[in-house]
């Protein structure tokens, strides 16, 4: 069932089951108004039946005429019943001749009153003490008029009722209509966009009603998704590109030495040239592996317990001696807690990512000075690893972490660009973060901000 018409049918029927709420509460309580008032009427002439059936003789011609006139109009099928009782033993004397139980004169005798309805028939029944002794006066008749009043407003609370639910069916058609309307042309929009035309965006973003925020969160992930297929046209270009060049040396030094008989030495010069290509070509090969292995299933990898500074200290005896020196830790900031000094993640992805950092400081530097700091805030570990090399520019900044991308002014050095990126998907798989802040000519700082063991490791996807 299409949406449009579940909101149609949730809106008759609950408005239905309001309306017929209402109309039966506006008839039984019109009944109880008329029953109530036709015994009331029963009770009356009850008394009037009393008074001119037993004090006959007590009264004077004009108060004996007066009760007849008033007890002129009769009833349908009314019918008066004196029945004479004893009050000590509350018993009747005479037999009534309607189809009243004990019950029912019991109740007249505890409280002086009682009403019934038998089939059609209301009865009503007083206590009446005379001088010739105690009578039960017993009243009954038909209510035709009240009936055909209730069966009129029956007939008239059904009809409405119907037209009622009618004219909702075509009020909540039209209004289901213009509430899905929005979705309607959001899902026109999107029908639209294809992969060529992924810069088309919904329009309505800058509501502040839930659609509105569904357009803006279609819009985010529109996003997103040209990001990623940017990204991915690149990669593949620069993957094809990178991997031509060494592929490309490798047949022309091996078509070269084929072609012709050669001496020993050119031999010998033509296979360093393929082995320096190859191991090229292995080395780049190896990174596009390491940076999809980061890429897949986080379930499997080994999560443990990580000291910051220990990390720290292994991170700088993983250079050489001459390259080493030129590492400055500076341990200033450490806290008098050393479980603040506690992560937990993968041991070996986390080094690979901040060698990666440090590498990329220290080649782009020339090896000058390198200054690798520790700090420990409340929930979280920060690594500051700053240089003094060449920086990197401003509009390379944004496209850093894309595999392949490699600065404007780095184009000298020796790499392929993928050291930030991974370096970057393994911060981020630990539920970090990676900053950079750089200036040309001043250096780059890289910032790493890792949650500690009180946060607890929330494995990326």
């Amino acid at each position: 069932m299409k949406i449009r018409n579940k909101i149609t049918l949730m809106f008759v029927l609950l408005t239905a089951l309001l309306l017929l709420s209402i109309f039966l509460f506006i008839y039984f309580s019109v009944k109880h108004y008329t029953e109530n008032e036709f015994y009331l009427r029963l009770k009356q002439r009850a008394s009037i039946a009393a008074q001119t059936y037993l004090e006959e003789d007590e009264l004077s011609t004009n108060i004996y005429e007066d009760i007849r006139k008033k007890h002129l109009q009769i009833l349908p099928n009314e019918k008066e019943d004196i029945l004479k009782v004893d009050m000590v033993r509350k018993t009747l004397v005479s037999s009534p001749e309607s189809l009243l139980k004990m019950e029912f004169f019991n109740e007249v005798f505890a409280s002086g009153y009682a009403e019934a309805k038998i089939e059609k028939k209301h009865y009503t029944a007083i206590l009446y003490k005379d001088n010739q002794g105690d009578f039960i006066v017993v009243l009954s008749a038909e209510d035709l008029y009240g009936s055909a009043k209730m069966q009129n407003l029956l007939r008239t609370l059904l009809t409405g009722y119907v037209l009622s639910l009618i004219i909702l069916l075509v009020i909540g058609r039209y209004y289901a209509k213009e509430v899905l309307k929005p979705i309607s042309d959001i899902t026109n929009q999107v029908n639209r966009i294809r992969a060529k035309n992924l810069d088309l965006r919904l329009a309505n973003g800058h509501k502040k009603d839930e659609l509105g925020e569904l357009s803006r969160t279609f819009n985010n992930m529109l996003d997103r998704l040209e990001t990623s297929f940017e990204m991915k046209s690149s990669f593949i270009h620069n993957a094809s590109h990178e991997l031509k060049n060494p592929l490309t040396a490798i047949i022309g030094q091996s078509e070269i030495a084929l072609n012709s008989t050669r001496t020993k030495q050119e031999y010998i010069v033509t296979l360093q040239t393929i082995e320096k290509e190859a191991l090229r070509l292995n080395e780049l090969i190896n990174a596009l592996l390491e940076l999809a292995h980061t890429e897949s299933d986080s379930k499997g990898l080994i999560i443990e317990h990580i000291r910051a500074d220990e990390l720290v200290t292994e991170l700088k005896t993983s250079f050489d001696t001459s390259i080493s020196n030129k590492i400055n830790c500076d341990f200033q900031f450490l806290p008098k807690n050393p479980d603040k000094l506690i992560f937990q993640g993968n041991h070996d992805l986390i080094k690979v990512a901040l060698l990666n950092i440090l590498d990329n400081a220290l080649k782009y530097s020339k090896n000058a000075k390198v200054d690798l700091s520790l700090k420990a805030k409340e929930n979280s570990i920060l690594i500051s690893i700053k240089d003094k090399g060449i920086g990197i520019p401003k509009d390379d900044v944004k496209n850093i972490f894309e595999p392949f991308y490699r600065g404007s002014n780095a184009r000298a050095y020796e790499g392929f660009g993928f050291g930030l990126p991974l370096s970057h998907k393994i911060i981020h798989l630990h539920g970090g973060e990676l900053k950079i802040h750089s200036e040309i000519g001043q250096g780059t700082q890289v910032l790493v901000q890792l949650p500690n063991v009180d946060q607890g490791l929330t494995i990326a996807s």
